[in-house]
């Protein structure tokens, strides 16, 4: 009996900016269907690993590849092609088209080339999926942070990924709109089979959802478990000066 390949495979991934190394010798896998939370302390290095997963930051040394081909060195482009998509801290949409018009970008740019669950077939779907339809023709200017950070996700959607990248989407959110967006990440994983890696500073509410999560810290991989093993392992604890753990235990 064969296996699957993971969706995704980082061996040993290491950034360094001059003197500084960024992400540290840092290997994952991540496969379908899985929600993967990613937590560490402010400079961890938790975004510049998912720039070096997603082709957005060139590696200084290790390997990335994407159902069993390799893609180190690749353009985002081709990343997204095999089925990586991704969001960001600061919500990326173009401010003057409709919220209709943003989806409608990311189905022309990568989603036509995948053959997709009916819940992304068009733009009219993604937004029903992601709870804008009301908010189609309005301007994505026009619409709330909130709002923006959802129509972000549609646009990542509409790529038609395998996987996808969700860097801080709860940033910025009342209590109930935290609640709201864990709740819309767990039904992208059930209903389109996704595989899901999401960073949060949210760790309470990240750990109530999440199958397993990857801890950072300086750079490095201090663990890689189950919430309820994670919240006791002593290095983390020490990693977050016992509060958020405490909180999030």
């Amino acid at each position: 009996m064969t296996t699957a390949p993971p969706l995704l495979a980082a061996q040993d991934l290491t950034v360094r900016f001059g003197g500084l190394t960024a992400v540290d010798s840092v290997s994952a896998t991540f496969h379908a269907g899985e929600l993967v939370g990613i937590i560490g302390p402010n400079g961890a290095g938790k975004t510049t690993f998912f720039n070096a997963i997603s082709g957005v930051q060139p590696l200084s040394a290790g390997h990335i590849s994407v159902l069993g081909q390799r893609l180190t060195g690749r353009a985002p482009h081709a990343y997204s092609h095999h089925g990586v998509a991704r969001t960001f801290q600061t919500p990326r949409v173009f401010a003057e088209m409709s919220v209709a018009d943003n989806v409608r970008f990311g189905l022309q740019f990568a989603g036509r080339r995948r053959e997709a669950p009916w819940l992304l077939r068009d733009e009219a779907s993604i937004l029903a999926l992601i709870g804008l339809q009301a908010q189609s023709a309005l301007p994505a200017a026009a619409i709330t942070p909130s709002q923006q950070r959802l129509l972000e996700i549609g646009m990542a959607l509409a790529t038609r990924p395998r996987l996808l990248l969700l860097d801080e989407v709860a940033a910025g959110l009342t209590e109930a709109e935290v609640e709201a967006m864990a709740q819309l990440i767990r039904r992208l994983r059930d209903e389109l089979d996704l595989g899901v890696v999401w960073i949060e500073h949210a760790v309470a509410t990240l750990l109530r959802h999440v199958q397993r999560v990857l801890v950072l810290h300086q750079g490095r991989k201090i663990a890689d478990d189950t919430p309820a093993a994670v919240v006791r392992n002593p290095e983390v604890i020490e990693a977050y000066l016992g509060d958020e753990m405490v909180e999030a235990a």
